[in-house]
């Protein structure tokens, strides 16, 4: 962009501050619907971001996802922006190109970062999850297992594609359930409302505190297990009773 040039800050002076081929390629494939977040995850994996920073903050701003636009909250941790994602979470924004960050806001002042460095200090603000172009063209919002991945700089390996768990995932839900008293079933599916819902069958006739108890131990069992803390993003719950 005319007038506009990143600091030269090492390692990235001479940064004429335009998008990565592919990670362009792997937006607009996302854009297009036929790619998804593992694609763009993967694109993004050692490649440049430009992080806001804003002199002066503003109430409120909106972010584009899934072809809807939400109001969303600022906040600012050093002049770092923060965006209040529409689940509640905090978000870090991240721009690929002066260009899509000028389109967002054009009195904003990029930082070049690594993108593991960016998902690390997410991480470590407490920021679980990450933002990419929130202004567009295409917006993608990287769920807390793709920051992690990306700031550990591992492959990501989403719990749920193709419109079906990973078994892997599955077998981890099942096991962490199975010395649950009480259940009889355990089924992990794609969710409605989270990532994944688990379906848990109980045995019939439990009372109202029995029931919670029960619910208790499951979400603990959940909760503790390595495999579904590093793999699930968000879980919901579903109570089915034993025939």
């Amino acid at each position: 962009m005319a007038g506009r040039e990143l600091p030269p800050t090492s390692p990235f002076a001479g940064d004429d501050g335009s998008v990565d081929p592919a990670v362009a390629s792997a937006l607009a494939a996302l854009g297009a619907g036929t790619g998804d977040l593992t694609g763009v995850v993967a694109a993004l994996a050692g490649t440049r971001v430009l992080v806001p920073v804003l002199a002066e903050l503003e109430v409120a701003d909106t972010v584009v996802h899934d072809g809807h636009e939400h109001t969303v909250d600022k906040e600012a941790s050093a002049g770092i922006v923060a965006l209040r994602a529409p689940d509640g979470r905090t978000a870090l924004p991240v721009f690929t190109s002066m260009a899509s960050m000028t389109a967002w806001r054009h009195d904003a002042r990029p930082v070049p970062s690594d993108m593991a460095r960016a998902a690390l200090s997410a991480v470590q603000e407490g920021w679980e999850v990450v933002v990419v172009d929130p202004g567009g063209p295409v917006t993608a919002l990287l769920p807390r297992t793709a920051v992690w991945a990306l700031a550990q700089q591992q492959e990501w390996h989403p719990a749920v594609r193709s419109g079906a768990v990973d078994p892997a995932v599955a077998r981890a839900v099942e096991r962490a359930l199975a010395p649950a008293g009480a259940v009889v079933g355990v089924e992990a599916v794609p969710g409605e409302r989270a990532e994944v819902a688990v379906v848990v069958t109980l045995v019939d006739g439990l009372d109202q505190a029995a029931l919670q108890a029960v619910v208790a131990a499951v979400n603990a069992a959940l909760a503790a297990d390595e495999v579904v803390a590093e793999r699930v993003d968000s879980l919901e719950l579903r109570l089915r009773r034993a025939p």
